[in-house]
């Protein structure tokens, strides 16, 4: 005898399912649109999110109760993208070739360009801070092992790195494809520039990591 339920009950989860993937595809909507927001003005409200996105504002803030929510998301996805490209690059037997790796991959995520311009207008939360500082041993510990290389130059610091994805980051024209190009084209001038083949002396003392880190706390 058939169960006179089994019509009903997959009527509903047919519902539940385009509901889900409605929300999915307005959250996808909703971080794409921020990205480009704030990008172009970290002060923008959210009703501009909103209105990039194509959603309304009560689909955005069943997501995101605040700006700040939004601009923490931004920031942590960023930041869970670098983690991911410095454990990738951290499977080459090659301490240089690592580091490059790294760097053209986080080059080409274009992960700077939208957590430098938000520094500072967010709290962070612990699950954050745990993520930075394993970011922060990761990076490190590839440039020790490209040090080990022999290829790169001696006086670089791992806060260096940072300061050369932001270089990066900071370029930017009207065309995605030729900032793309030019990034990476930046980027081969920068490796270069470390490569132990060509040290020279560098002006001033290195950067500290609270000259790097002042910029998070929050205004």
């Amino acid at each position: 005898m058939s169960n006179p339920t089994a019509g009903t009950a997959g009527a509903d989860r047919a519902p539940m399912a385009g509901r889900r993937a409605q929300a999915a595809r307005n959250d996808g909507a909703i971080l794409a649109a921020a990205r480009d927001v704030f990008l172009d003005d970290p002060k923008a409200p959210v009703a501009a999110v909103a209105e990039r996105a194509g959603v309304g504002m009560s689909a955005l803030y069943r997501r995101y109760p605040g700006k700040e929510d939004l601009l923490r998301k931004l920031c942590h996805d960023g930041l869970r993208r670098f983690i991911a490209e410095a454990e990738a690059a951290s499977e080459y037997a090659d301490g240089w070739e690592a580091l490059e790796a790294f760097l053209t991959g986080v080059v080409e995520a274009d992960v700077h360009s939208l957590t430098v311009h938000l520094a500072g207008t967010f709290a962070p939360t612990p699950e954050m801070r745990a993520d930075a500082e394993r970011s922060g041993a990761l990076v490190l510990d590839l440039v020790r092992r490209a040090y080990a290389s022999g290829r790169l130059r001696t006086d670089l610091v791992a806060e260096d790195i940072g300061l050369l994805l932001e270089s990066c980051a900071a370029i930017r024209v009207p065309d995605p494809d030729r900032t793309r190009q030019l990034r990476h084209r930046h980027l081969r001038l920068l490796l270069d520039g470390m490569a132990a083949a060509h040290e020279t002396d560098l002006p001033g003392p290195a950067p500290s990591p609270d000259e790097m880190n002042w910029r998070w706390r929050p205004r």
